[in-house]
């Protein structure tokens, strides 16, 4: 109580001065008008949400299958007979710390708990095989708290000019960024590009099983657990959990105590000057992760994938990335939660869902009778400026509560691998089931657990396969439909090869390409020379 009451004092003096400067300072008006909004977030009642939707999505978002969009869904109902700004409330941390809390199985597991949260399985699980998951789970919460702030002030300070560019982008565009993500798909696997293509082959394969979204057409279903099409969960949990199961319970229950790790303790506060270190990987995937939860459409399933291909591509320590990399790490989650804020900006100001979670949040708004759009904060700035406020409250909460539990839940690698592949299996059956409560979802991530088993000791990865299987539908889909808009207007080749924006980001999927083809000749260059330094020296 001596905490909202100070913060209640203290949003009004901020209120006050907000005020003065409306009638003036051209600085103030709409700008400064959250403030006048901050202290309802500290009553007891709104506080008290906070609360329980940032420990409860933090729970949800370590728990394998059960997405921020499932997180969010299933709390919809519990907000019926709250207000509308508390509802929104209890949402709004649900999904900010569901998205920070997928990090906990993918770094201690290599389950990502979510989409978003693959590129951080690359190095964090490897950090938590050596003993350092509670320093990997320590970086992750303070990478995405600070990336988190830095989306939600955009949502803040940006949102009329964020939303005039969010609505620029068309099918053309979507099809052209979906582009970019498949050119980094050959980069993810840091063992061969040739290898990593063929996993995003198999992946845009998987992607088109079931019926055509545009068209109704139907495509390569032969059983009908797949008849709908393969969902990203269930892939998900199977393609990562299965193949380490197999091998857990191939190992046996032999020799059992040489198998524990040693966790090493990590002070906090070495894990922030960490993340203050590596402010290159930081800010690159705040910047990233923002643009892309931008985007309608996209959503940030591929935020976490694009951020740690690029600060891999920028770091002069990029041998390092797939060894348990802190800058691996880093980068996944600040883009993960700094995609958060941006995209709500679709949501709040165009009525136009940016995710499948923002459409989840629609739905929570129109319960209780509040339509978004260009007259949402003048309508109901109450509403509004509370919830985005909570938001930025919600970030600090989940940092401090997951720096908390980070030491906890890094003593799972203490548990002998006999237990654990029990564990896991059952968490994957669990997590692919209660998507849609289907076993055909069981047999899908099963089917594709074991296939990845085998792909697995011929040196494929996992995370190009599911990249391709995210990134397939929104290129076929735009494709198709940028293809019928070409049709009625100007044809295929002016919609798609001209415009400012096109131009852009073909010139960005060209210069990925020519990168990666770059360093895959510079690393083949420095491998056949260090060949040829040992045989002179064997010689």
């Amino acid at each position: 109580l001596l905490i909202a009451n100070f913060m209640k004092t203290f949003a009004k003096l901020f209120s006050l001065i907000s005020v003065k400067r409306q009638h003036g300072c051209a600085m103030g008006g709409k700008r400064l008008e959250f403030l006048l909004y901050f202290g309802d977030v500290f009553t007891p009642v709104n506080f008290g949400l906070l609360l329980i939707g940032t420990i409860g999505g933090l729970i949800l978002g370590a728990t394998p299958g059960l997405s921020p969009t499932m997180a969010v869904a299933l709390l919809i109902p519990f907000t019926f007979k709250l207000e509308a700004a508390q509802g929104l409330i209890l949402l709004g941390a649900a999904y900010t710390s569901t998205v920070a809390g997928g990090a906990v199985s993918a770094i201690l597991l290599k389950i990502p708990g979510a989409p978003a949260n693959i590129a951080t399985t690359l190095d964090g699980h490897t950090m938590a095989q050596k003993g350092e998951g509670a320093k990997a789970l320590q970086l992750s919460f303070v990478s995405s708290a600070i990336g988190g702030v830095f989306g939600v002030m955009l949502l803040i300070f940006l949102t009329p000019v964020l939303a005039k560019w969010a609505l620029a982008f068309g099918p053309s565009h979507l099809f052209w960024l979906a582009l970019l993500g498949v050119t980094i798909i050959g980069s993810l696997d840091s063992r061969s590009v040739i290898k990593g293509l063929l996993s995003g082959c198999i992946g845009l394969w998987l992607a088109t099983i079931g019926f055509d979204d545009i068209m109704g057409a139907q495509r390569f279903i032969f059983h009908p657990a797949v008849s709908g099409g393969i969902n990203v969960i269930p892939a998900l949990i199977g393609l990562f959990a299965i193949p380490q199961v197999i091998t857990m319970f191939a190992k046996g229950r032999n020799d059992t105590t040489a198998e524990v790790i040693t966790v090493k303790k990590q002070p906090v506060m070495d894990s922030i000057r960490e993340v203050i270190k590596r402010r290159r990987a930081l800010g690159i995937g705040t910047a990233i992760g923002s643009v892309i939860g931008l985007i309608p459409g996209v959503g940030g399933q591929i935020a976490g994938l694009v951020a740690y291909d690029q600060s891999k591509k920028f770091s002069p320590e990029r041998e390092k990335f797939g060894t348990g990399h802190s800058e691996g790490v880093i980068a996944a989650e600040a883009a993960n939660n700094a995609m958060v804020g941006p995209s709500l900006v679709p949501l709040l100001t165009l009525s136009i869902p940016g995710s499948p979670t923002a459409a989840v949040l629609l739905g929570g708004l129109l319960i209780h009778g509040i339509f978004p759009g260009s007259d949402l904060f003048d309508n109901h700035p109450d509403v509004a400026w509370t919830f985005i406020n909570s938001m930025l409250i919600g970030q600090i909460l989940m940092c401090i509560f997951g720096l908390y539990v980070a030491g906890l839940a890094a003593s799972v690698a203490r548990v002998p691998h006999s237990v654990m592949a029990a564990i896991v299996l059952g968490l994957a059956l669990f997590g692919s089931y209660s998507v849609q409560n289907s076993m055909g979802d069981v047999y899908v991530m099963a089917s594709l657990g074991i296939g990845m088993y085998f792909l697995e000791r011929f040196g494929f990865s996992a995370a190009p396969l599911v990249l391709g299987l995210i990134l397939g539908p929104i290129a076929e889909a735009n494709f198709v439909q940028g293809g019928m808009i070409a049709n009625a207007t100007s044809g295929l080749g002016p919609y798609f090869l001209t415009g400012t924006l096109n131009l852009t980001l073909i010139a960005v999927v060209l210069a990925s390409i020519a990168y990666s083809v770059w360093m895959e000749l510079r690393q083949a260059r420095y491998t056949n020379k260090d060949d040829a330094v040992h045989k002179e020296e064997a010689l």
